[in-house]
């Protein structure tokens, strides 16, 4: 009897000694990670030390500065305060350096850093390397002049259908209205200068003729037509022959370069309102910034253009429609107006 019972009770102390070494393991391996974690979060720290920003949870970072849906303003208030630069912890041990700084830029933008894809690669901002030059030489088409001309009619119409009921506006003292839609504005005032003439969207449509170059594209179709002036002080009519012959596409095409208050209207509307908000690299190699203050290899970086073209630093009176800061013979550091990104793609 007890022979049977000591035969039984064996394998159930094997299972318990097999349960306490995997239990020891798995703390073991436990403590390891927690160390992992622990080191690799010093080295973070000790690798943005010298780039103040604003104290953050052990745990959740920054996140909570960033949880209002005002992730662009938070963005510009850190580049009033703190310089160049300013890490921005997301969670544990992930941190981002958010850059807003021209020199920064420039120095990033001359290197070969690959692209960080958090986000799903699937469109050509994010793509990288060979997959990049593939998709962008089957859109290299769609940016050709002649694919816009068949809509500069209609982009005009629509223009100044817009124009004409602010007007209306205007004259029922409607100023809220309008004030609702400033970004808008901005578009008007631009397309206004590239299509300074009135009632375009009744003249004839040139033919196809027409856009070949016959005589069917000649002066008729616009004769008699009310020019109108710009509105800006001391700027008069641009363009007018071309767009007196029924042509707003060679207006806006051909002569930009006499159409200088359009272009600092557009780029000044870029700067307000930059179609890439930021872009992220990975830093393959150490880094070194013109003031001294560098990060190793393996440093997420956030190139934040929304904070740069609001940084006041750069830009006095950051929110302020200015044109006149891209007036010809302007200076500004090359890298502070960057609307499409720089550097290599």
């Amino acid at each position: 009897m007890s022979v049977s019972v000591l035969s039984f009770t064996r394998p159930l102390d094997g299972v318990s000694g097999l349960l306490q070494v995997a239990s020891l393991l798995g703390f073991a391996l436990l403590l390891l990670k927690a160390a992992q974690l622990y080191l690799h979060r010093q080295w973070l720290l000790k690798a943005v030390q010298h780039f103040p920003s604003p104290p953050s949870h052990w745990l959740f970072g920054h996140i909570q500065e960033f949880q209002d849906g005002q992730e662009l303003q938070k963005l510009q208030k850190r580049a009033e305060k703190y310089p160049c630069a300013s890490p921005r912890w997301l969670w544990g041990n992930k941190v981002i350096l958010e850059v807003y700084d021209p020199d920064y830029m420039k120095v990033i933008l001359g290197r070969s850093d690959p692209k960080r894809h958090d986000p799903p690669d699937s469109c050509l901002l994010l793509l990288n390397g060979q997959k990049w030059f593939q998709h962008r030489r089957m859109l290299t088409p769609a940016f050709h002049y002649d694919i816009l001309k068949p809509y500069v009619w209609l982009m005009a119409d629509s223009v100044h259908v817009m124009l004409d009921k602010w007007e209306d506006l205007i004259r029922q003292n409607s100023y809220l209205e309008i004030f609702e839609h400033v970004s808008l504005m901005t578009l008007g005032t631009i397309m206004k200068c590239a299509f300074s003439y009135k009632g375009s969207h009744q003249a004839e449509r040139p033919s196809d003729q027409a856009e070949e170059g016959s005589a069917a594209g000649g002066g008729s179709s616009g004769e008699g037509q009310e020019q109108e002036a710009l509105g800006l002080p001391g700027h008069p009519p641009l363009c007018q022959s071309e767009c007196e012959q029924g042509r707003p596409d060679l207006c806006f095409r051909d002569h930009l370069d006499q159409m200088p208050y359009t272009t600092m209207c557009i780029k000044e509307a870029l700067r307000l309102y930059p179609p890439v908000p930021g872009i992220n690299r990975d830093l393959n190699k150490p880094i070194t910034f013109p003031d001294g203050r560098s990060l190793p290899k393996g440093m997420k970086v956030s190139l934040s253009i929304y904070a740069l073209h609001h940084n006041p630093n750069v830009w006095p009176n950051p929110e302020e429609f200015d044109p006149s800061w891209f007036a010809p013979g302007s200076a500004r550091h090359s890298h502070a107006f960057l609307p499409f990104s720089g550097g290599a793609r």
